[in-house]
């Protein structure tokens, strides 16, 4: 039965999140409220498995989500299922929108998805932020508002902000020295 409601999952976010990868984060965030299958604070470790290895977030974290549900089975039907809508939507349209690239009503419906996918990928962003760099545990046990920073996690974003615009370097550097300082102080 996981392996349905993997399809049915996948197909959802393969035919709504429209934008890219970290669009498909607030479906996640939902599946993740929804399902066993994972937490939010896994999904964190799935977007940085899935920025940190070749290929589109989306499709890594479709991938990632399906093992972590069903093994190997769940991860190749989650990612087949995540894929399905783009390419039969592409498939179908691409001759028909080339006739109508001009018309004013697919401009405009272009137009209004844009800021819709701005906010899907703000949204997913301040989501990450406030498992990444806050601590709202602490916060809530302490009730001291010093406590809702996760110093440490703010200390490292702040130094790789900082080397990104002292030095301009393949963002794989970035990454490789994150993931270095993350195992070293036990972020």
């Amino acid at each position: 039965m996981v392996y349905l409601t993997l399809i049915y999952e996948f197909l959802k976010v393969g035919l709504f999140s429209v934008g890219g990868g970290l669009a498909t984060l607030p479906f996640l965030y939902q599946i993740a409220d929804n399902y066993p299958w994972f937490t939010r604070e896994m999904l964190v470790d799935m977007i940085a498995i899935s920025e940190s290895t070749p290929g589109p977030i989306g499709i890594n974290m479709a991938t990632y989500a399906g093992y972590a549900a069903g093994g190997v089975l769940g991860g190749v039907l989650a990612t087949v299922s995540l894929l399905i809508p783009s390419v039969l939507i592409v498939a179908s349209i691409v001759k028909v929108l080339d006739h109508f690239k001009e018309n004013r009503f697919v401009k405009a419906a272009f137009y209004g998805v844009r800021p819709a996918v701005t906010a899907l990928i703000a949204s997913a962003a301040l989501g990450i932020v406030k498992i990444t760099l806050l601590d709202v545990k602490g916060y809530e046990e302490s009730g001291r508002l010093t406590d809702i920073f996760s110093c440490r996690q703010m200390l490292l974003f702040c130094a790789v902000c900082y080397l990104m615009r002292k030095y301009n370097r393949h963002p794989v550097y970035y990454i490789a020295g994150a993931a270095l300082a993350g195992a070293v102080l036990e972020l």
